[in-house]
């Protein structure tokens, strides 16, 4: 029950029935975490298959499989279709995304993803490289602090943030999550402070991760890397990634701008497997709180 603890899949079943697993297959699982998708599907795949797991978190290795048709790829997943050349891999009948941060992370008090503790405002997912946290919001200037909470956080007040962080580190660097929560906390009601600062959170760690940029290279690179009647199936949980998501599985790019041909068709690599996104039952939630704004999409490669 060990990676229970340190993770537990979302969405489990319908993802892996989605990569629709055929014999001497080769897969793929860019966010392999605490293992749990990759495992079920070394557990559900015949003994040809072949299985590539991504990770950049140092942590995650704690969880690598011992059987001789899995490769850990200790690499962020924008580099996916170099490290599948480097293994001699072309092409692949499917590729596997589950883009939540681990709970893992939020439950590690020293890596500095969630409010309810105190330490280090860090959040990098690749502890060996990097700016932190601390250090996007004692460099940026105001304005480019302010885009952030504002286009990755969708917070209104993103304007007053900025401001509030902006004089609070002239008068002494912010170091602690500690130190930056009595900067942001009073910028919020009570009643709706928890859902605020998780919002918060989440801008500052997607803009230390490269988050977009980096799901922006590894879908083009999986569209590169599916062969003909390959399967993407892509688990996110919130709108900004799902849009991108979206996008590419409906149009082949990000911005989702249709290219027609002659007939007015739409020219895309993909075809939807699910035009209707697939969501957590009822049963899941209340088993995994975290399910409740998982969306799963799945498209098969043309």
């Amino acid at each position: 029950m060990e990676e229970l603890t340190y993770h537990v899949p979302v969405l489990l079943n319908e993802s892996i029935e989605g990569m629709n697993l055929q014999p001497e297959g080769i897969y793929v699982d860019v966010t392999f975490g605490g293992g749990g998708h990759s495992k079920e599907i070394l557990r559900q795949g015949d003994s040809s298959i072949r299985l590539f797991s991504f990770d950049q978190d140092e942590d995650a290795e704690q969880n690598i499989v011992n059987d001789n048709r899995f490769t850990f790829v200790r690499s962020n997943f924008r580099y996916l279709y170099n490290f599948l050349r480097y293994h001699g891999v072309e092409q692949v009948d499917a590729i596997l995304a589950d883009l939540g941060v681990s709970s893992h992370h939020f439950d590690d008090s020293e890596r500095g993803f969630s409010f309810r503790f105190d330490g280090k405002l860090d959040m990098r997912m690749n502890k060996r490289a990097g700016m932190t946290a601390a250090d996007v919001v004692n460099t940026y200037d105001e304005e480019r602090l302010a885009d952030i909470f504002y286009l990755y956080g969708e917070l209104k007040n993103s304007r007053k943030l900025a401001s509030a962080i902006a004089k609070a580190r002239s008068n002494k660097q912010i170091v602690t999550i500690g130190d930056f929560l009595d900067i942001v906390k009073p910028m919020f009601g009570r009643e709706r402070e928890k859902k605020e600062l998780a919002k918060v959170f989440q801008a500052l760690r997607i803009e230390v991760n490269q988050e977009m940029e980096a799901l922006k290279e590894m879908l083009y690179a999986a569209t590169e890397a599916l062969k003909p009647g390959g399967r993407l199936v892509v688990i996110t949980y919130h709108s900004l990634e799902d849009r991108m998501v979206k996008n590419i599985m409906k149009t082949g790019n990000i911005e989702g701008k249709s290219e027609q041909d002659f007939f007015g068709n739409v020219q895309t690599p993909f075809r939807l497997v699910n035009n209707k996104v697939i969501v957590a039952s009822e049963e899941e939630v209340a088993r995994n709180p975290r399910s409740r704004s998982a969306k799963l999409r799945i498209a098969e490669k043309k």
